[in-house]
């Protein structure tokens, strides 16, 4: 998580807002979170909270842009104001509830993905109260998928096959499990590494199908690197990226980053594309790119034009990983897509 916000209504509930910012950054699993406690304005000042002002507006904004809301009072305070603004569990921020004394926190919403859960917990553990957590799989001492990924960071494709999953475990049916990696995990009970109806597969692919129902989990850990025309169009060049995608068995939500040379940062269909995906843009200049060690199909008339014999295999690599397709070139348009491994098991 990065922001977590916290909001009170009373002179008790700051004091607590502001003991579990402290305590919560403090914590391994929230370092480098940014944390902001809010009041009424009456309390702001004497309490050393911001003033949240209008709740409903305040609600709105910080559910938008925070990875948590933790509200301390009651709970029906918390779901009116987060009422209008619920969507799913896959995109909903993470929002627990806590009375002012701390004895009990509870996830509102995104409990497994947004990972209210596991802060309903942390908060519960600050306090010395208890979290009260509800969903099925933690009541059951049972594995959860969508849980299990969001910690790890990979992309959950098939939504509902991720509940199906769920409903299997909790009716006691096996659910079966592959990787493409090699992944530091005990399979827990009820998961099993072989044939079954229904299951789950870490993969960069997420067209195979290991089992007659496949919950595919996309580690993000690729980085595509491209070059293209000056004003190629959009469509052009986000075809071709598919295609290059495609013949390397790579899925659209592996790829975290987008990378080019820096003479394309405002190139319109790089932009688009990145931003139409979800990725993140990273430009280099001609001498970072020449800086990168490795063997690249270079160009002459590249490096005469843009200063560097090879863009795409060298920007797919720059910031570190290993290239797993080289260059694809068509209609102006060239992709290379490399993989940093290391990152396929984070720090939990």
């Amino acid at each position: 998580m990065n922001s977590i916000s916290l909001v009170a209504f009373t002179r008790t509930g700051c004091r607590l807002a502001r003991l579990l910012a402290e305590r919560l950054a403090e914590r391994e699993a929230y370092a480098g979170a940014q944390f902001a406690a809010f009041g009424p304005a009456r309390l702001a000042e004497s309490q050393g909270v911001a003033d949240y002002g209008n709740l409903q507006a305040w609600t709105k904004q910080r559910f938008a842009q925070d990875d948590a809301l933790v509200f301390v009072g009651a709970s029906g305070i918390a779901v009116r104001a987060i009422a209008p603004h619920v969507r799913d569990k896959f995109s909903d921020p993470a929002v627990v509830s806590v009375d002012e004394s701390g004895a009990f926190a509870v996830p509102l919403l995104s409990g497994h993905v947004g990972g209210a859960n596991e802060l309903a917990r942390a908060i519960a553990q600050a306090t010395g109260g208890q979290a009260a957590v509800s969903t099925a799989t933690d009541v059951n001492a049972l594995f959860a998928v969508d849980e299990w990924a969001a910690r790890r960071g990979y992309a959950i494709v098939e939504r509902s096959v991720a509940k199906d999953i769920s409903a299997a475990l909790l009716e006691g049916r096996p659910v079966g499990f592959r990787s493409d990696f090699a992944l530091d995990w005990q399979a827990p009970p009820g998961i099993v590494e072989g044939d079954a109806a229904i299951g789950f597969c870490v993969s960069l692919d997420d067209t195979a199908q290991p089992f007659e129902r496949t919950l595919h989990l996309v580690p993000r850990i690729c980085t595509v690197g491209a070059g293209c025309r000056r004003d190629t169009d959009p469509a052009v060049f986000e075809r071709v990226l598919a295609e290059a995608l495609a013949r390397a068995h790579v899925s659209a939500h592996a790829v975290r980053v987008l990378a080019s040379i820096d003479v394309k940062a405002a190139e319109p269909a790089i932009l688009k594309a990145a931003q139409a995906h979800g990725w993140e843009t990273r430009f280099y200049s001609a001498e970072q790119l020449k800086a990168v060690p490795g063997s690249f199909a270079g160009s002459a008339f590249v490096e005469r034009t843009v200063g560097v014999d090879n863009v795409c295999e060298r920007a797919a690599v720059a910031h570190g990983g290993t290239l797993i397709a080289g260059k694809y070139a068509e209609d102006g348009v060239t992709v290379a897509i490399g993989c940093d491994y290391d990152r396929v098991i984070p720090n939990e």
